[in-house]
């Protein structure tokens, strides 16, 4: 295995005419590294949060925003109608346009997700996991569920629904108000049947236990019905499945003239469909239908188009991701994207022009475009420019966007651009003046090649002032789930980064093959064995960099959180002939312990795949443990459980392995408050100052 371009590798890096300027240059300082103190390296962007509307761009100035015309750059203070509402001391509290706020709710139990109606005349909300709504004007509830407990919930989310399907951004709110303001749909979870997982808190004298219905792999789901209810209350129409069917639905769309179009999938997760919901009867009728061989992930985007000429919807069936332009009555009428590269969302419809925006990784895997593609002609545009990564907000309508663009090389500016691709006006750079005075350790964007032939993307950033003859310590940082790639050709000066190429640290960052480079293509392979294919894409980079003659072989560390986690056990067990060192934060250490939806979608269920859960469990490998590992987790981790690190912890003392455990009370997944953040940070620091730098941890930290 080698990277390609070795023999130039030296010369692509620029070592020695790194060294030969750097002797004009000067190094950032610890005071500007670690407190913030000024260097002029880089200069605060606009704050540009939006679009009022086609014509003007939302701009915050000192805490002020103004509404930017876009031919002009005239301002004029943003005055859209501010109305809103939010759950103040238990109780729903509505702000109206003119600034006014009136209590609508006065109860003692917590109102949750207050959503406003299309016509701004309702309030939807849950109270105690039942489904209210209560009339802006009279402040008249509306109660349309009274069966709730603690382990039924009409319109709020159960567990794995919350995490997996509809996202935290929903904050467990499963309910919909229908466009004309007339219906809410809405999930009822029924998780008397789901295993109970507790969570122990060690607060106060007795501490206490949090009860939470958490399905693992293999688990009893819960049973959800999905329903529709008239906004002025009454019977709810349950769409027609059976409860207690194992099946999964995902988030539900309402189209322009108030059709309910539901998302259902299989527990497989290999066969999903779209079914239109009749709201007087029930009575579904399919309208899209899609197998594959792996998993299919849910469409969370989809443009459905006026007078029934159909929708457009993405799919990587092909093994890339691509746009699909279907009749209503399921049958396709055009594939509209093509080729080996990823369509990563669509972001704007233009129904006068016909065309349809979106984001893709189309000129490198690397980075991503803006895009248009003409409906009849099947033209594809690419509106961005240059060999950036554009992170792009597209006006209502697709007559403008801007762009945030850069590359590993050239810090961030912002660009006001029309939709045939011209530059209307440069909004901003981030270059400070002093950029070329400083010593900056840059990432360098390189690929490597695995055992079985595979070209996959890595970034190395090299120590400044490296002296010839000397061996470096790496630092390899990971995250490794599926479609969660992180090595992207884009700005990224962090500081932290700049003290370790100081110091003379190595620092890399890999994807994997299911990282989302190669499209689903790639990430087809992890099927019913995620993990094995990752880690050992993660050895045959890391192979290549022992292999330089400058890198300290016995000096390797690899560190990820979560998913990442996870890969550094594995690279210390099923890798341990090429990492020395790891960092695991709150880490998966047996598929088996994880939530069902998530791990099934690639696993499969234990029983269905019981070889494939045993190979991939890190805790299988423990003989071949010869490094030193740091293990951290949250004792209150609601998603990956400390029992995944307790089972590591307790194999490695049975097995008399030495390593590093350490534990924060209290905290969920990751560190939600800044003292543990801050104490982690400051202990994986201790942790490189000691094994990679072999020096005493410096006081001042």
């Amino acid at each position: 295995m080698q990277l390609r371009h070795v023999t130039s590798c030296l010369a692509a890096l620029g070592l020695l005419s790194a060294q030969l300027c750097a002797q004009d240059k000067k190094d950032l300082t610890f005071d500007q590294i670690w407190k913030n103190a000024p260097s002029g390296i880089t200069q605060p962007l606009p704050n540009i949060s939006g679009w009022a509307d086609d014509t003007h761009y939302i701009e915050v100035r000192n805490g002020k925003s103004y509404q930017v015309d876009v031919k002009t750059g005239a301002a004029s203070e943003y005055s859209k109608a501010g109305i809103s509402v939010a759950v103040q001391n238990h109780d729903i509290i509505y702000t109206a346009a003119d600034g006014t706020t009136s209590q609508l709710t006065n109860d003692t139990l917590t109102e949750k997700n207050p959503t406003l109606s299309p016509d701004g005349k309702y309030v939807a909300f849950t109270r105690h996991n039942d489904l209210y709504s209560v009339e802006i004007a009279t402040k008249k509830e509306t109660r349309y569920t009274s069966d709730a407990s603690e382990v039924v919930y009409n319109g709020y989310a159960s567990w794995v629904y919350y995490e997996e399907i509809l996202g935290r951004p929903s904050r467990y709110r499963a309910f919909w108000w229908s466009p004309d303001s007339r219906y809410l749909a809405y999930m009822r979870f029924d998780d008397s049947q789901v295993p109970v997982f507790p969570i122990y808190s060690e607060k106060g004298q007795h501490g206490y236990t949090e009860n939470t219905r958490y399905p693992k792999a293999g688990d009893k789901n819960p049973e959800v019905k999905v329903g529709v209810v008239p906004v002025s209350g009454g019977t709810t129409t349950w769409a027609a499945f059976d409860e207690k069917a194992d099946q999964y639905f995902g988030t539900p769309f309402w189209t322009s003239d108030n059709h309910l179009w539901l998302q259902w999938m299989n527990r497989g997760q290999d066969n999903l469909k779209l079914y239109d919901i009749n709201l007087s009867t029930g009575a579904k009728k399919e309208v899209y239908d899609e197998k594959q061989a792996t998993w299919i992930d849910w469409k969370d985007g989809m443009t459905i188009l006026d007078k029934g000429r159909g929708f457009i919807i993405e799919s990587d069936k092909t093994g890339w991701s691509h746009l699909y332009w279907y009749n209503m009555d399921g049958s396709l009428k055009k594939q509209l994207t093509s080729g080996n590269w990823t369509v990563n969302y669509t972001v704007a419809f233009d129904a006068k022009q016909e065309n349809i925006y979106f984001v893709a990784r189309k000129e490198a895997s690397t980075r991503t475009d803006l895009y248009k593609v003409n409906m009849n002609s099947g033209a594809i545009t690419r509106l961005t420019f240059g060999d950036y990564f554009h992170a792009t907000a597209v006006s209502p309508h697709g007559d403008y966007f801007i762009s945030a663009y850069s590359n590993l090389a050239t810090p961030t500016r912002i660009a006001l651009m029309d939709n045939k691709g011209k530059v209307v006006r440069e909004l901003g750079n981030s270059k400070g003046d002093q950029i070329a005075s400083y010593n900056l350790a840059l990432p360098k964007l390189m690929s490597y090649t695995t055992r079985d032939g595979l070209t996959l993307p890595m970034t190395v950033t090299m120590p400044l002032h490296m002296q010839e003859g000397k061996k470096y310590p790496v630092l390899i940082s990971i995250y490794g789930g599926p479609n969660a790639g992180t090595v992207y050709d884009r700005w990224n000066l962090n500081l932290t980064s700049q003290w370790w190429a100081e110091k003379g640290v190595i620092q890399v960052v890999i994807d994997n093959r299911s990282s989302g480079q190669l499209g689903k293509m790639g990430m087809n392979y992890i099927h019913r064995k995620t993990g094995i294919y990752e880690i050992e894409d993660y050895m045959d980079a890391t192979k290549w960099l022992r292999s330089l003659n400058y890198v300290d072989t016995n000096k390797v560390c690899i560190t990820g959180g979560s998913f990442g986690g996870y890969m550094t056990c594995m690279a210390l067990t099923y890798g341990a002939s090429v990492f020395n060192y790891g960092m695991a934060n709150y880490s998966v250490t047996d598929w088996q312990l994880y939530d069902s939806h998530y791990t099934e979608r690639y696993m499969d269920s234990p029983a269905e795949n019981p070889e494939g859960y045993r190979i991939t469990s890190p805790m299988h490998y423990l003989d071949r443990y010869k490094g030193l590992i740091r293990i951290t987790h949250g004792t209150m981790d609601d998603n990956v459980h400390i029992q995944n690190s307790i089972q590591l912890v307790n194999m490695l003392e049975d097995m008399n392995k030495h390593f590093e455990f350490m534990v924060y009370p209290g905290e969920r997944h990751g560190w939600r408050t800044s003292i543990k953040n801050r104490h982690s940070d400051m202990e994986m620091y201790r942790f490189i100052y000691r094994y990679l730098l072999e020096e005493p941890f410096p006081a001042d930290l």
